[in-house]
């Protein structure tokens, strides 16, 4: 069996499509999908020049393709991945959380834990289910504030909130 470029083409191909196993951002599956396609154009006979234009041309095509159209189809409804911390959550109603292994107050926003401390008083310890208003993050501590008024804001549809 002689070694065919078309094989070096399937070899990245592969690499690339098991690559997007750790990612999930669709973009290693594109390209190993046209690395596959280069690989089908490979085996008729084109000169490297011409397969790494085709390359390049699956690629352009593929990879809007597979963060626009099939990417959000796998991603849950209602996360906004990468905007935590751009501010979106600000003035957003969450409850207090605490940690089982070390008991620390703080809040869930897109899933992850973060520790809070109450901007006018500076505690960072509350009660668990306490409402607090999401100001902005201090490195990874989310500085809330507390409802001045309103018994609990959370149970109000017309207030944007977060659930835990």
């Amino acid at each position: 069996m002689d070694w065919n470029p078309a094989y070096t083409w399937l070899v990245l191909a592969l690499l690339l499509s098991l690559g997007e196993l750790t990612s999930g951002a669709m973009v290693l599956l594109a390209l190993g999908v046209a690395a596959a396609l280069t690989a089908a154009v490979t085996a008729f006979g084109l000169s490297l020049p011409w397969q790494l234009l085709s390359m390049g041309l699956f690629t352009g095509v593929l990879v809007p393709i597979g963060i626009w159209i099939i990417r959000p189809r796998f991603s849950p409804r209602g996360v906004a991945y990468g905007t935590t911390g751009t501010g979106v959550e600000k003035g957003n109603y969450y409850s207090t959380l605490r940690r089982d292994f070390d008991g620390a107050t703080g809040i869930k926003i897109n899933g992850d834990f973060y520790r809070l401390r109450v901007i006018d008083s500076g505690t960072t310890e509350l009660p668990a289910d306490t409402t607090v208003i999401f100001q902005r993050f201090e490195g990874t501590t989310a500085l809330v504030a507390l409802p001045s008024s309103s018994p609990n804001p959370l149970h109000d549809a017309t207030i944007p909130h977060k659930e835990p």
